[in-house]
C-alpha cells in the first residue's frame, strides 16, 4: 500500500497525527467531501483510520472505475475490512472468479424464483404488519429492521417468522453487521468483532447442516435455490462456497432495504401530496393479489423509491484498490492505492440534478429523466460487473411493502423529521418515530 510520500503529488487537506481526517469525515461525511472537492478538485487524498485513500469524484470517475475495462480496480482489496466476517462473498471477488460465481448466483434470482419469493413475502409481510400499533407512535426504523430480519428468515432461509432458531439467526446476523463496521479488527473477547466471528461460525454451522436436505428436496427460499444453483455449464458451488456467498447476501439485503424504506416513509410523511399520490396509485390496484402485473403499475412508487435512494443511498461510498499504476485527470496514481468513489455526493450534484437536495420524484419521470444526464449520475446500486445483483428483488420488496402499508394506512411523523447519519451505514439519528392512521 503506497505511503503518504508516494501520494505527495495528490492534493488534500492537512491531516492530524494517527487519526487523520477520520473524525472530520465521520461528523459530516457529505459536507466534508463537498468542501474538499471545492478546495482541491475531483481528485484528492484523505486519511481514514490510518489508511491513505485517493478520492475520485464525479460520474466520469465512477464510469472509469466501475466499468473497469482494464481490470485495474480490485473490489476485494477495497472491501478488505469485510474479509474476516464475509470471506469469499461475491462482493469480495474480482475479475474471472467474480464473473464465474455471479453466473451461478444469477440462477437464484431467475424470474420464476423471484415470483416464488414474492408469494412468500406477501404473506409474511401482512402477518408482520399486524403486530404494528395503530394511532400510536413507534420507532419505524427499529421496526423495519426487525421486519426485514424476520422476512429474511422466511424468504432467504425458509425459516418460520418466529421461533428460537429464527431469533438466534437474526441475532447472529446483527452481530456480524456490527463487527463489519468495528474499528477493532481482531476478535478480542467481548468486542463487536469477537461477537461477529461467533455469529459467523454459528450461521455457517447452522446452514451447513441444512445443505444436504435442501439439495435433495429444494425449496422456494434463497438458500435452497443457492444450494441448487448452476451456471450454463452446469457448475454449482461447494458447501463452503454456498456458505460464503449466502452469508454476505443476507447482510447486504438487510440493512440496505431497511435504510431505503425508512427514507421513503419519512419522505411520504413529510410530503403529504406525494403520500396521497401513492395511496391513490395503490387503491387503483384494487384488492386483488399483488402479482407482477399489479406491481408493474406502481410507476410513481418506483420514482419515490429512486428518489429516496438518490437522497440517502445505503452505500454512499464505494472502495476499490488499484492493481496497477494508472492515470486519471492529470495524476499518476500508483499500484496498491486505496480508491474511494462518491456516489452519494455525486447524486446531490447540481451538475446532474436540478435543486438536488429537494425531494422531487418527478425528476425520474420520462419527460425529465434527470438520472439519464450521465449513465453514472444515479448509481445507488453501483455499476459495472459488481452492480447489485439483487436490484430487481429490492425493488419488488419495496413495492410490496408500500402497497401492503398504504392499502390500509396513512403515515404521519410523530415529532420532527430526523437528521440522517450518513456513515458507515445510513440511519436516522434517534430513530424515525411515526404514527400509522387507518384509512
Amino acid at each position: 500500500m503506497p505511503t503518504k510520500a508516494a501520494l505527495a503529488h495528490i492534493p488534500g487537506p492537512p491531516a492530524l497525527p494517527l487519526i487523520g481526517h477520520t473524525l472530520t469525515i465521520a461528523r459530516d461525511s457529505y459536507g466534508t467531501q463537498q468542501e474538499y472537492i471545492r478546495q482541491y478538485g475531483p481528485v484528492y487524498k484523505t486519511n481514514m483510520l490510518g489508511v491513505w485513500r485517493v478520492n475520485l469524484c464525479g460520474a466520469d470517475a465512477m464510469e472509469r472505475v466501475l466499468l473497469d475495462r482494464e481490470n485495474l480496480f480490485s473490489s476485494e482489496g477495497g472491501w478488505d475490512a469485510l474479509k474476516r466476517i464475509y470471506p469469499g462473498g461475491l462482493l469480495l471477488q474480482d475479475f474471472d472468479a467474480h464473473r464465474a460465481n455471479r453466473r451461478i448466483m444469477q440462477a437464484a434470482f431467475r424470474a420464476s424464483a423471484i415470483r416464488d419469493y414474492r408469494l412468500r413475502m406477501t404473506g409474511a409481510m401482512a402477518e408482520l404488519f399486524a403486530s404494528w400499533p395503530a394511532n400510536q407512535a413507534f420507532d419505524f426504523y427499529a421496526a423495519i429492521k426487525d421486519l426485514t430480519l424476520r422476512l429474511g428468515g422466511a424468504v432467504f432461509m425458509g425459516l418460520p417468522l418466529d421461533g428460537p432458531l429464527a431469533k438466534r439467526v437474526n441475532q447472529a446476523i446483527q452481530d456480524e453487521i456490527r463487527a463489519s463496521l468495528a474499528v477493532i479488527r481482531w476478535p478480542i473477547p467481548l468486542t463487536p468483532m469477537w461477537r461477529g466471528v461467533r455469529g459467523r461460525d454459528f450461521l455457517r454451522e447452522t446452514f451447513r447442516a441444512l445443505i444436504p436436505e435442501r439439495r435433495a428436496k429444494g425449496g422456494d427460499d434463497f438458500f435452497s435455490q443457492m444450494c441448487l444453483a448452476r451456471d450454463e455449464d452446469g457448475r454449482g458451488w461447494t458447501e463452503d462456497e454456498i456458505l460464503n456467498q449466502f452469508n454476505l447476501l443476507i447482510m447486504a439485503a438487510h440493512d440496505t432495504t431497511a435504510t431505503a424504506l425508512s427514507v421513503m416513509v419519512e419522505a411520504l410523511a413529510s410530503h403529504p401530496d406525494w403520500q396521497e399520490r401513492l395511496i391513490s396509485e395503490v387503491a387503483g390496484l384494487g384488492e386483488s393479489a399483488l402479482d407482477d402485473d399489479a406491481l408493474g403499475k406502481m410507476g410513481q412508487t418506483n420514482n419515490v423509491f429512486r428518489e429516496a435512494l438518490r437522497l440517502v443511498p445505503p452505500v454512499p461510498f464505494i472502495p476499490r484498490q488499484a492493481t496497477r499504476d494508472f492515470h486519471w485527470r492529470g495524476y499518476d496514481i500508483p499500484a496498491g492505492t486505496s480508491i474511494a468513489l462518491n456516489p452519494g455526493v455525486t447524486m446531490l450534484s447540481p451538475e446532474y440534478f436540478s435543486d438536488p437536495t429537494a425531494f422531487d420524484p418527478d425528476r425520474f419521470a420520462p419527460h425529465r429523466a434527470e438520472d439519464k444526464s450521465h449513465k453514472f449520475a444515479w448509481t445507488p446500486f453501483g455499476g459495472g460487473a459488481h452492480k447489485c445483483i439483487g436490484m430487481h428483488f429490492s425493488t419488488l420488496q419495496v413495492k410490496l411493502f408500500v402497497a401492503t402499508l398504504l392499502r390500509k394506512h396513512r403515515v404521519q411523523l410523530a415529532g420532527p423529521a430526523p437528521q440522517w447519519q450518513r456513515m458507515p451505514i445510513p440511519k436516522p439519528k434517534g430513530g424515525l418515530h411515526i404514527t400509522l392512521q387507518p384509512l
